[in-house]
């Protein structure tokens, strides 16, 4: 019974990737790549200079990642929220201001992957932080909090089991 709840909850998250815009499953597998060290970004998403580059700061945007997984501080108190909370906001803002994430179910999946379920409950004040910056355009901004919603931004609780579909790139011969 365990493998069959697996599996539904492995195919829930496939049907929720597969529920995202081309550019933002593209992003979201770009991003993993880099933020994961999977694979060699350049080499596998870099399709002309702008890209590359890019790719470069996202790579430098990133090296947070490594201080905030297993760094989550507790939900009940306030040490350490500020630099955890900061880092998050800037990497998130990164991320919502190359205007492949629209939305905020993108945005979790992505950042659930990259630091873990244990992020989960500050994911929605982190995508609202950033989304609401004047980084971000005004439309942009608008489209992008608007996408969450009230259930999400006022959840009680979050799971804390680990994704388990991580989306990577696939050859075209291979697919």
């Amino acid at each position: 019974m365990a493998n069959t709840g697996t599996a539904s909850l492995t195919i829930a998250e496939l049907r929720e990737f597969a529920s995202f815009t081309p550019s933002e499953q593209r992003y979201i597998k770009r991003s993993l790549d880099i933020g994961l060290g999977r694979q060699d970004a350049f080499k596998l998403w870099a399709r002309d200079a702008g890209e590359s580059s890019s790719i470069r700061s996202q790579y430098v945007a990133y090296q947070e990642l490594k201080a905030l997984r297993g760094q989550v501080p507790a939900e009940t108190g306030f040490d350490a929220l500020e630099a955890y909370i900061g880092k998050l906001v800037r990497i998130a803002a990164f991320d919502l201001a190359q205007e492949r994430i629209e939305s905020f179910s993108a945005f979790r999946f992505l950042y659930e992957r990259l630091l873990g379920a244990e992020a989960r409950p500050f994911l929605p004040s982190a995508f609202c932080a950033a989304a609401a910056l004047p980084q971000i355009r005004p439309e942009k901004r608008r489209n992008l909090l608007q996408s969450i919603s009230e259930a999400a931004a006022t959840a009680p609780g979050w799971s804390v089991r680990e994704p388990s579909f991580y989306p990577e790139w696939v050859e075209q011969e291979a697919a």
